[in-house]
């Protein structure tokens, strides 16, 4: 892409797809994205592993309640990829379930590594959710990134998409990252950030900041290593003070409270993990002494 399509694609409205009403533009919950003035909710939903079910009725009836509770809970980003099984047949199934709810920010990627494969399979990633058009795509795993990034930064400057991402996982290919972090303007990048994987601290939320990035987290609890560690051990002293009633609402605090983290997308099964999930957004945030002892906490666990 040259200079003159990335300054367009840059200056082009990048309008969410995402109803936001006024309340949820105030709420102490929500986190802007810094490329707009657009404010989504700060806990989000992820699909990995989770979501997929293949066609067992009873497990998308149960995929179909978590998303139920999550539009409830406020909505917000729900995030899925062509390289999660059948997850996206299970979003479509279960929006389809609860008639297309409005206040749900989508977020799919594109993965492959022939950059001609990559509009053909964004089309179905739209037919399997049953949507028109998605509020965020991202490159899965940079993989073959800067070809998917032209095709993707030109249908933002079309209106076909919202806002334009990439993504990585476990710590993996930082510098990578990085460095298409300096070449283009994006939207979001995600990346794995928790109590225990401290890595992007150094370089990739101090840029993303810097770059005005939004910063979308995944494995916060790592793959449930985190909670299962913690599991019924009693709560330091002072989670009450922040309002906290488990371990995993400590554990995204400390993610949500780093001033460049936009949202945190964990993925469950279960629905009354979401609503503990959204409820450490909506009470108080710990400052950095606390951070560290959250961290220090669930280490010594």
């Amino acid at each position: 892409m040259n200079r003159r399509s990335f300054l367009a694609s840059a200056m082009a409205g990048s309008v969410s797809l995402l109803t936001v009403s006024p309340a949820l533009a105030m709420s102490p919950s929500t986190r802007q994205i810094p490329s707009t003035d657009i404010a989504i909710p700060a806990v989000g939903l992820g699909t990995w592993i989770t979501f997929n079910v293949g066609n067992d009725p009873v497990l998308l009836e149960r995929s179909t309640n978590v998303i139920r509770v999550f539009v409830e809970e406020g909505g917000g980003m729900i995030d899925s990829s062509p390289m999660y099984g059948s997850a996206q047949e299970t979003l479509g199934h279960g929006l389809s379930e609860l008639r297309n709810p409005k206040n749900v920010f989508t977020a799919d990627k594109v993965w492959t590594r022939s950059p001609d494969e990559g509009p053909a399979q964004l089309a179905d990633t739209r037919q399997k959710w049953g949507v028109d058009q998605f509020d965020l795509v991202q490159v899965h795993n940079l993989v073959a990134a800067d070809a998917h990034l032209e095709m993707l930064f030109d249908r933002k400057a079309a209106g076909e998409i919202g806002y334009v991402g990439i993504t990585t996982s476990h710590g993996r290919r930082h510098s990578a990252m990085e460095d298409l972090m300096r070449r283009y303007p994006l939207d979001f990048v995600q990346l794995t950030y928790n109590v225990a994987d401290l890595e992007a601290e150094a370089r990739l939320l101090p840029l993303a900041q810097e770059r005005g990035i939004g910063v979308i987290v995944n494995r916060p609890f790592r793959r449930g290593e985190l909670t299962s560690r913690t599991g019924s051990a009693p709560l330091p002293g002072f989670a009450a003070d922040l309002g906290a009633e488990s371990w995993a609402e400590l554990m995204l605090k400390f993610i949500l409270s780093h001033p460049a983290v936009t949202v945190a997308i964990p993925a469950t099964t279960n629905s009354e993990h979401v609503r503990q999930n959204k409820r450490a957004a909506r009470t108080e945030m710990p400052d950095a002494a606390l951070r560290e002892a959250i961290r220090t906490a669930v280490s010594l666990v």
